[in-house]
């Protein structure tokens, strides 16, 4: 039932220049499923979930979003793209958190949080004070609202990204390697406020290389080499016993 889908791509493709970065993405994510994508550098991992929010144009293929054609609209069997102010507002449904954390760094953690809601969606500063205030307690950050970004940790700062994107209430997180640019004693505190995440039911696409993440927490996990899906599936069934000679070579050097 396409109810029960939240992303769909089919024969994805993106090229920068003559290199051809996604050759054929096919792919289905569930509603409410939590999917992590493996995968060496160079991918394409970033690539496709940039797509996924229409920072990246793709250049054949189709991709939708609970049931919407990302950046375009199909009329008459052809697809016209969406004025740029169509797309922000399809894009301000979905959460995005990046390998850096990309927080404006003159603003106090709040002042990151309650931004794009009181400008993109209109809502009162009142009740969007509220509503940060609440986020960073969710992420384990009660009391730090008026603290800035460089009085931060990378891993507080991260959890702090992450509580800016849940203040759109997003139907839908991506999150690209959300922990490779933190000290390892830092990272636990973010796949904690992950995992509890993906507990309240979130729709999440993770581009990791946290094994032990999408062993426990992935409902479903994508291996992608040379941008194309080589393998998916359970993460335990594809971790402990992959199919594929380069998903088998490449979990030997990670795992």
């Amino acid at each position: 039932m396409s109810d029960d889908v939240m992303v769909r791509a089919e024969g994805v493709r993106k090229r920068f220049g003559l290199v051809e970065v996604l050759s054929g993405i096919d792919l289905v994510a569930a509603r409410g499923e939590v999917m992590c994508v493996l995968g060496p550098s160079g991918s394409g991992k970033s690539t496709f979930l940039r797509c996924i929010n229409h920072l990246e144009k793709v250049d054949a293929g189709r991709l939708s979003v609970d049931g919407e054609l990302v950046g375009y609209q199909q009329r008459g069997g052809k697809l016209y793209e969406l004025r740029e102010s169509e797309v922000a507002r399809k894009r301000a449904e979905i959460g995005m958190v990046f390998q850096r954390f990309n927080l404006f760094p003159h603003m106090t953690a709040l002042g990151n949080i309650i931004e794009a809601p009181v400008r993109v969606k209109g809502i009162s500063r009142a009740v969007a004070e509220k509503r940060g205030r609440e986020l960073l307690e969710r992420v384990g950050l009660g009391g730090r609202e008026d603290t800035y970004p460089r009085q931060l940790s990378g891993g507080q700062q991260q959890r702090v990204a992450i509580a800016r994107a849940l203040a759109m209430d997003p139907k839908l997180m991506l999150f690209d390697e959300p922990t490779s640019a933190l000290d390892p004693e830092l990272v636990g505190e973010v796949l904690d406020v992950m995992r509890d995440l993906a507990n309240s039911g979130m729709t999440m696409i993770v581009v990791t290389h946290e094994i032990g993440f999408a062993r426990e927490v992935g409902d479903a996990l994508v291996f992608m080499d040379e941008g194309v899906v080589v393998e998916s599936g359970p993460p335990k069934q594809v971790l402990s016993n992959p199919q594929h000679d380069r998903t088998k070579a490449f979990l030997s050097k990670v795992l």
